[in-house]
């Protein structure tokens, strides 16, 4: 891949810039969580979006994308906003720096991935941090800290792309360490490193390939069941409340806004629970609670789809110590933790029944728990 960007940088601007890149990321637990001010546990994955950017002496932004195979100028003032879905992640970097007082000038750049898309491991947040570290790097002499960098892609999310996202992507991708895992609490901001390397097991994503298109925009509307149970509840999230209140208030909101809540308020515990049962080395537990967190996304939120569920229940009959969906939902895969000594029949099984079902196998991805953000110095 850095190969491909060098030799299309030059072929479209005839020097070299700089190579910067940012990760993906998985989650292992704590999902819909962090636009309801709970915690997240995520870590940045080996799989990552990679850019070369130089700076042009100009006020004009010249990119090229390699998998997408589509070139765009802009100019950096907010009506000069791309039309292309995939300009406006960088263009929205651009604006949300300027905003903020940093600066950013006329730049060219080209870039390229190896985070699959719609599996739910964030190619849009490994994208936005690859340019907000990079323009930080290039142009703000890194004096915009690392939590601005990732506030600036979640409001590159809400402010030009139109998702009303919370902050987990983004700071996985920034703030990603190899061999780590990171709980970080949405409403304080507070985040603690936890070694992850669990001997005797793997992480593993089986990706449907599936992503079903909806009509109306399930993930906001979610996130306004959560909005008007916490005001029902008189707090400012679902973080501050508790089950005896939801299960008081039942007969005064819907149906609907009580399940969701009822999975939020359920799934903030899984994760402080997931993070004690690590600091004991007990990944049965932590493997339990991944499929808990499944049932919760299926049934309460409803977020899964029968492809993700079918999948999940294989990982079940596999013996699989936990599986659950992971990320927003409505197809993407389910991740893993799996026995070494069940690995190869769980995969075999999972690919064969699928394909059996769907007309199509799932694709494998070993997760390596790496580094975030980071220039590439060669």
């Amino acid at each position: 891949m850095k190969e491909n960007i060098r030799k299309e940088f030059k072929n479209h601007f005839g020097c070299e810039g700089t190579l910067y890149a940012s990760a993906g990321r998985i989650n292992l637990i704590g999902e819909h969580t962090d636009y309801n001010g709970g915690f997240v546990f995520p870590g940045a994955i080996d799989k990552v979006i990679m850019a070369e950017i130089r700076p042009n002496d100009s006020d004009k932004v010249r990119v090229y994308s390699i998998d997408i195979d589509d070139y765009v100028e802009f100019g950096l003032n907010e009506e000069d906003a791309p039309k292309q879905q995939w300009a406006r992640y960088i263009f929205g970097i651009c604006r949300e720096i300027i905003k903020r007082g940093g600066v950013v000038k006329g730049f060219d750049a080209v870039f390229a991935g190896n985070v699959p898309l719609g599996a739910g491991l964030s190619s849009s947040a490994a994208l936005e941090s690859c340019f907000a570290f990079a323009l930080n790097d290039l142009f703000n002499n890194n004096a915009i800290d690392k939590f601005e960098l990732a506030r600036i892609g979640q409001s590159t999310e809400h402010n030009y792309c139109g998702v009303n996202c919370g902050i987990m992507d983004q700071f996985a991708s920034v703030f990603g360490k190899k061999g780590n895992l990171m709980r970080l609490d949405c409403r304080s901001m507070e985040f603690e490193y936890f070694p992850f390397n669990p001997q005797g097991y793997k992480l593993v994503l089986v990706d449907s390939v599936v992503k079903h298109e909806l009509v109306d925009s399930p993930y906001n509307k979610r996130r306004q069941s959560c909005e008007r149970v916490a005001k029902h509840l008189g707090v400012e999230t679902l973080r501050d409340a508790t089950k005896e209140a939801l299960e008081a208030a039942k007969s005064e909101i819907s149906e609907e806004d009580y399940s969701r809540a009822k999975f939020v308020i359920e799934e903030k515990e899984r994760v402080l629970d997931v993070c004690d049962a690590l600091n004991r080395g007990d990944y049965e537990t932590v493997g339990q609670l991944m499929y808990a967190t499944h049932t919760g996304l299926s049934k309460d939120y409803e977020v899964s789809c029968v492809e993700l569920d079918f999948l999940n229940d294989i990982a079940k009959e596999c013996g699989v110590t936990g599986s659950r969906i992971m990320g927003g939902g409505f197809g993407g895969c389910t991740i893993n933790l799996v026995a070494d000594d069940k690995y190869d029949n769980f995969i075999s099984e999972a690919v064969k029944r699928f394909n059996e079902k769907y007309g199509h196998e799932p694709k494998i991805y070993d997760v390596v728990i790496s580094d975030g953000a980071h220039k590439i110095t060669e």
